[in-house]
């Protein structure tokens, strides 16, 4: 159930006044389609998660009401925690939904359009419907689930147009938080997302969102069968922010062999305590050199490029009661869109 009354007052009194306002965000697709291990959450690992989220310890929040506390300045109760589903898979309806809505947990899906109605375990637009009337919250995910980072400017406003025009026309309005496809973005498109009014988008790289972020690139833990054991997810919903700012590169792509592997560098806020046990990781096994500067300047070196496709960098502080500080600074590397 979520924290009400009392139990939120002393949540919000036992963080520190100096504490960005911040939220783990999860991220889900398909829920009992074992067929799909990748992309899907067992059942019995989905009802797990829902126990420990309703244990008391853990305030779960729409995410609108999170991305707002955090545009504004307003502080958030420790331990938040926000629930998305991307895609359209129709195990979000006949499976989550009832056991989110019993639960009393809000939650969001991330829609993309032209999937809607499709041949194949999908939603059709009276089902977006009835979903929406339980109270879930409508995000967009696009129309064609196109790796959209690599798009030129005029195939990425086609398919936001498309999207935004089935909406109005299947919803009414068009949703206010945009999830990216495959977690992908650009400078260009978060621009593109960012002038088209909506109030925040999110990714699939892990790291808990924060204030002091950019609110068009928030970070989401990604959850399936391999990476959904209970263990796991009881460690993810405890992570804390690792404010930082002047975050290099500046891009998602890495375009040309000059730019992979990277040069990363970031700034580490006051908030986040000290550096002395900063360790970093990256997702190609790439040996980290971590050099800590002057003014908690933070620079890494690889040894190794990128492979394409997705990849990350994950940096992580042990904070209080063995938690973790965690920061996520996700690459793209063309060539892996298959």
């Amino acid at each position: 159930m979520l924290l009400t009354g009392a139990a939120v007052l002393f949540a919000l009194t036992t963080q520190a006044a100096s504490d960005p306002a911040s939220a783990v965000v999860l991220m889900y697709h398909r829920f009992g389609e074992d067929a799909h291990p990748s992309t899907n959450i067992r059942i019995d690992q989905f009802e797990q998660h829902i126990e420990i989220l309703t244990s008391g310890r853990y305030t779960v929040l729409p995410l609108e009401e999170i991305v707002l506390a955090m545009a504004e300045g307003r502080p958030l109760p420790d331990r938040t925690v926000a629930i998305t589903i991307d895609d359209t898979y129709r195990s979000t309806l006949t499976q989550a939904l009832p056991r989110l809505q019993a639960a009393g947990l809000p939650f969001t899906v991330f829609v993309n359009t032209d999937s809607v109605g499709q041949v194949g375990g999908v939603l059709t637009w009276d089902d977006v419907r009835t979903l929406e009337a339980a109270g879930v919250t409508i995000g967009a995910h696009g129309a064609g689930h196109a790796h959209m980072a690599f798009l030129d400017r005029g195939a990425m406003e086609e398919d936001l147009v498309r999207m935004t025009s089935t909406f109005l026309q299947e919803l009414g309005y068009v949703p206010r938080l945009f999830a990216y496809p495959y977690g992908e973005y650009s400078a260009e498109l978060v621009a593109m997302i960012r002038d088209a009014g909506y109030l925040a988008a999110f990714g699939q790289h892990s790291g808990v969102a924060v204030e002091t972020a950019d609110l068009f690139t928030l970070p989401r833990f990604a959850l399936n069968e391999r990476y959904g054991e209970p263990d796991r997810f009881a460690s993810i919903v405890e992570n804390l922010p690792l404010p930082a700012r002047d975050i290099l590169p500046e891009d998602m792509p890495l375009r040309g062999q000059a730019s992979n592997p990277p040069a990363v560098g970031f700034t580490v806020l006051e908030d986040a305590g000290s550096l002395h046990r900063l360790a970093c990781f990256a997702s190609n096994g790439a040996d980290v050199e971590l050099v800590v500067l002057g003014d908690r300047r933070v620079e890494l070196r690889l040894d190794r490029p990128f492979p394409p496709g997705r990849s990350r960098i994950n940096c992580t502080i042990p904070a209080e009661d063995g938690r973790f500080r965690w920061l996520g600074i996700p690459f793209l590397v063309p060539g892996g869109e298959e």
